[in-house]
């Protein structure tokens, strides 16, 4: 049995004692003693630790308040993985799903994310995402974010379609406007291959950072940096505090694989090279609370032809598993739910795809197409990771399909559409509006889960302050959001909530920040 083939296998199971002896090493570094300290570089109101989703918004909602904001980011272009995700977003509630009467509530939205996160989410922190999502998507739009009008997306996981489509199909779509905004406004010193380093520290308080200018990051070294000792070290000020948002560790091979030592090395993931855990290790070291580090999602929607996020995702989401079906290639049968929660849909596709990488075969047909974004289909066809054929049988042949155990699953299917109701797996076809996989031409795909996630990172309160394991109060001038925090999505998040989860966030701690100002 291969690396790749056992962790596929067993990856479901998690434990917890890693985070314990982690801990324990982390504690060994404190950050850095103001009194030390001989001169600081720079000074600042507000220094922010990424330039994600939630880094931008926090530094636009703090700089607006007349406060002097620096913003870091290692890698030399900024966005993270924000700018390359798919970029739509859940938003319970909405002017949308009003003028639809599409029936939703903040209450059926935690649900939903409980349903997938194992009941282990932190609901009051879910509340804050509910009651401020309309104020977040005001301001994105504000900054010049453009959705796809009087449109829902109906997302796995999810009793209701409450996700907005970002036109630009992927995070790009907020990260460009938003930093063009900033730009603009010229109020945030915005510095790339800069990389955070270390806290300073006085007494338990955060009172600046220290940071390297020119640096250039090397994804043989990862997050550790014992060999990478290039840029300029500096002494930054943060006279309110410090915002973490420096996303999450899934290429961070040796962090993840102490969480969950199944996760091997070669286990690929969705993320950009710069998603390692080096921000997160220097916060558990100064005290923050670890929440539910060793909960690793997979994105059910990748392709394994090609490597990390791929042009593929968005098609085989949208396109197959929002309406079309899935097919184990032996059996030419479903095998899932395919609108489903993300945990349910990687498990099931790691059973099926076993030892032997055996990858189940994706289809839609051409009404599906048309019906979807048309930028999540030319690109995996010019790729040649999506494949289009004239007939269900040529579809079958290329495959490998058995033809009439598959030719039979597909019309049960069609059936199940007209009928409304799915009795082998019970999916959600209220808002299926009537697609089916019955004209040509036809798609098909393979599948593969990716590491896409880490559920887990420092604990946050509703102000997105950080929590001590000390005090068990925040920690005074040290804030985070998005995914270098856990708790919001438990064991796995549904789709679409992490984008909401990040700027909602990032825009609560600019806002704290604001409220600084004013006092």
């Amino acid at each position: 049995m291969s690396e790749v083939s056992l962790a596929r296998r067993n990856f479901l199971k998690t434990g917890a004692a890693a985070a314990a002896a982690l801990m324990a090493s982390a504690a060994a570094n404190a950050g850095i003693p103001a009194a030390t300290v001989k001169k600081y570089d720079e000074e600042f109101d507000v220094v922010v630790v990424g330039s994600g989703f939630a880094g931008m918004a926090c530094a636009l909602k703090a700089s607006r308040a007349g406060l002097k904001v620096l913003m870091i980011e290692k890698m030399s272009v900024v966005g993270g993985n924000s700018a390359i995700c798919g970029g739509n977003v859940a938003c319970p509630v909405n002017p949308v799903q009003k003028a639809q009467n599409i029936q939703d509530s903040k209450e059926l939205f935690i649900k939903d994310c409980l349903k997938d996160g194992l009941g282990i989410n932190y609901t009051n922190l879910l509340g804050v995402i509910a009651d401020r999502c309309n104020d977040t998507i005001k301001f994105v739009e504000e900054c010049g974010a453009e959705f796809v009008p009087n449109k829902m997306l109906f997302e796995a996981g999810h009793s209701v379609p409450r996700s907005y489509e970002i036109k630009a199909g992927s995070g790009s779509g907020y990260i460009n406007p938003m930093f063009a905004t900033m730009k603009k406004e010229g109020k945030v010193t915005v510095r790339t291959r800069c990389k955070f380093d270390d806290f300073i520290m006085d007494g338990d308080d955060v009172v600046g950072i220290v940071c390297r200018e020119g640096y250039r990051f090397n994804a043989k070294l990862q997050s550790d940096d014992l060999e990478n000792k290039t840029g300029k070290t500096k002494y930054i000020r943060a006279k309110m505090g410090v915002m973490l948002a420096a996303g999450g560790f899934s290429r961070d091979i040796w962090f993840r694989q102490v969480q969950d030592p199944r996760v091997v090395p070669s286990t690929d993931s969705t993320n950009q090279p710069g998603a390692t855990a080096g921000v997160l290790i220097k916060a558990l070291g100064i005290g923050a609370t670890p929440v539910q580090l060793c909960w690793l999602q997979f994105l059910p929607y990748c392709n394994p032809r090609e490597k990390g996020f791929g042009v593929s995702v968005n098609f085989t989401n949208h396109a197959c598993m929002d309406f079309g079906i899935v097919v184990d290639r032996k059996t030419g049968k479903r095998f899932m739910d395919e609108h489903a929660g993300r945990k349910i849909k990687a498990d099931a596709l790691f059973a099926v795809i076993g030892n032997d990488e055996n990858y189940p075969i994706a289809v839609a047909d051409d009404a599906i197409v048309k019906a979807i974004n048309p930028s999540f289909v030319k690109l995996p066809l010019e790729m040649g990771t999506v494949k289009k054929f004239n007939t269900l049988e040529e579809l079958a042949d290329f495959y490998k399909i058995p033809k009439e155990a598959f030719l039979e699953q597909v019309k049960k299917f069609n059936g199940y559409v007209k009928a409304g109701e799915d009795p082998e797996f019970h999916r959600n076809l209220k808002f299926s509006n009537g697609l089916d996989v019955s004209k040509a031409p036809f798609y098909g795909i393979e599948v593969s889960p990716k590491i896409h996630h880490t559920m887990g990172g420092v604990m946050i309160n509703e102000k997105a302050q950080v929590i001590s394991t000390k005090t068990h109060q925040p920690i005074k001038g040290l804030y985070a959001g998005g995914e270098i925090t856990g708790g919001v999505h438990g064991a796995s998040r549904l789709g679409t909530v992490a984008v909401i989860d990040a700027l909602t966030f990032g825009m609560v701690a600019g806002e704290e920040f604001a409220k600084m100002a004013k006092a």
